[in-house]
């Protein structure tokens, strides 16, 4: 008799709490291996493709494409034994394609699924992710989004539609709802939980349920109003005292009615919703202040050259500009460590790091993340430049992990890509700065004495003023200044 051992998803690191399908590599009646990738997931920090620990053949999948899974809720069942593989596979009948929902196969299969038993002497890899495996309590149900990519509904979907058409009368006592994300949902779209039929397990009302009534209300909001009648209003003319109406206006009259168009609302979550609670941390803990200075970066530009064209179209990657000042910011913070350091609040210290790990902002379609060049200290322009360039790429393939997204001491924000010359940047918590750089654009400039073009481009420095006070941060601009406009400086720090 095989064992069916439910796999569920894992905690993923970094403190992220759940995660959203995008994509199922595997479908019921599918023999996996153990450590075969089954389903690939988005976090709030990356794409990740999550491997199963069971070798056996696929029972039962939970989750469409689209859905949000808690850490902790089932992923899939797992057949595990010869018999079960065998049993499994003539009993599945035909597969169901990729992400059409929670998957079930016929027959035994089916019961298998349904039969979850414990998993103690089965066979498995033992490197299952960070969190799976602890004996944490069962997650709720999950929680679909309606739009997602298709799919047919959930079988509570119609419950929740007929719940938000006929809303019962109000009752009283506990309200079933567990959550307190749920509750703060309703809070926010004031909604009262006990006008809702919950579609969960004993009427457990689910966020599936507070948001379908949200779209609901706004759909009731967004139905066209009767035109109204236009009013004509007597508008007392300058110097009628109070009380006293002139003639008629002459003002044509306003009409008020529809025709505007529906408020959106666009959820805070995934990566828009790392990066909104990450910038407002920032701004309710880090007292910045900003400094800035013009620069000549016609030098720079010329280093550049000289150093892409050496050794011929051979010579391997080109530098950019980008992995030259991240190499400045390098040398400029082994001559202020002061600003490679985060404060410890609770501790009421500031903490020193004796590693650069340098974070650059990346614009991708997922929105803005920030990878992390590890241990730049150590490296070279064309080390930097080479990592910069993979976690690029990376970056816009959306297969950044979450190490490739954590641990930053410093970050290089290279704004002048979008064509704007300055900026204040907001620090990216908990470091405690950010340079920022804008576009080189020619411009006149004094040098040598007399009036020319040169290519320019301001240079910002955002700051805790806890960790330094304006006198470092203006020695680190300036240094970083200084570099751009005589790149041989660097070659004291080499």
């Amino acid at each position: 008799m095989p064992q069916v051992l439910e796999f569920k998803l894992p905690d993923l690191g970094e403190g992220l709490t759940e995660a959203e399908i995008v994509r199922w590599l595997v479908e019921v009646g599918d023999v996996v291996a153990i450590d075969q990738p089954v389903v690939e997931v988005e976090t709030a920090k990356a794409m990740v493709e999550v491997p199963c620990p069971y070798g056996g053949v696929v029972t039962a999948r939970f989750g469409e494409e689209g859905a949000e899974l808690p850490v902790g809720a089932p992923l899939l069942t797992v057949a595990v034994g010869t018999e079960g593989v065998l049993g499994a596979e003539e009993a599945s009948g035909p597969r169901r394609s990729a992400g059409a929902g929670t998957d079930e196969g016929s027959g035994s299969v089916a019961e298998a699924g349904a039969a979850v038993v414990a998993s103690a002497g089965a066979e498995s890899s033992g490197n299952v992710l960070v969190g799976y495996g602890t004996g944490a309590p069962l997650a709720r149900r999950r929680r679909v989004r309606p739009e997602a990519m298709g799919a047919p509904a959930a079988p509570h979907a119609t419950a929740v539609a007929a719940s938000t058409a006929s809303v019962p009368d109000p009752v009283r006592g506990p309200v079933a709802v567990v959550s307190p994300l749920v509750r703060k949902l309703a809070r926010q779209h004031d909604l009262d939980l006990r006008q809702l039929a919950g579609s969960g397990p004993d009427g457990l009302i689910l966020r599936a349920d507070v948001e379908s009534a949200i779209r609901a209300k706004a759909e009731q909001k967004a139905a066209p109003l009767p035109t109204a009648v236009p009013v004509s209003v007597p508008v007392p003319e300058p110097g009628t005292m109070p009380g006293e109406v002139s003639e008629p206006s002459s003002r044509p009259p306003v009409a008020r009615g529809a025709g505007s168009p529906a408020v959106e609302r666009i959820p805070l979550r995934g990566v828009r919703g790392a990066v909104a609670d990450k910038l407002a941390r920032s701004r309710r803990e880090i007292p910045d202040a900003t400094c800035w200075v013009d620069a000549d970066a016609t030098e720079l530009m010329a280093a550049r050259s000289a150093m892409n064209s050496a050794g011929g179209p051979a010579a391997g990657p080109k530098v950019s500009v980008l992995a030259l000042l991240a190499r400045i910011c390098v040398a400029a913070l082994a001559r202020f460590p002061e600003l490679n350091s985060m404060v410890d609040a609770e501790a009421r210290e500031i903490v020193r790091l004796p590693e650069v790990h340098l974070g650059f902002a990346a614009q991708t379609e997922r929105g803005l993340v920030v990878p992390v060049v590890r241990d730049a200290h150590t490296g070279n322009v064309d080390s930097i430049g080479s990592e910069i360039a993979r976690l690029t790429e990376a970056a816009r393939n959306g297969r950044l992990t979450p190490a490739e997204l954590t641990g930053g001491t410093f970050t290089l924000n290279n704004y002048g890509v979008f064509g704007v010359d300055g900026s204040t940047p907001i620090i990216n918590h908990p470091e405690a700065a950010m340079l920022g750089v804008g576009r080189i654009v020619p411009k006149p400039w004094v040098h040598g004495g007399e009036l020319a073009v040169r290519q320019v481009v301001q240079l910002s420095l955002t700051f805790d003023h806890r960790v330094c006070d304006g006198g470092t941060a203006g020695g680190f601009l300036r240094y970083v200044a200084d570099c751009v406009e005589q790149p041989a400086l660097l070659l004291r720090t080499l």
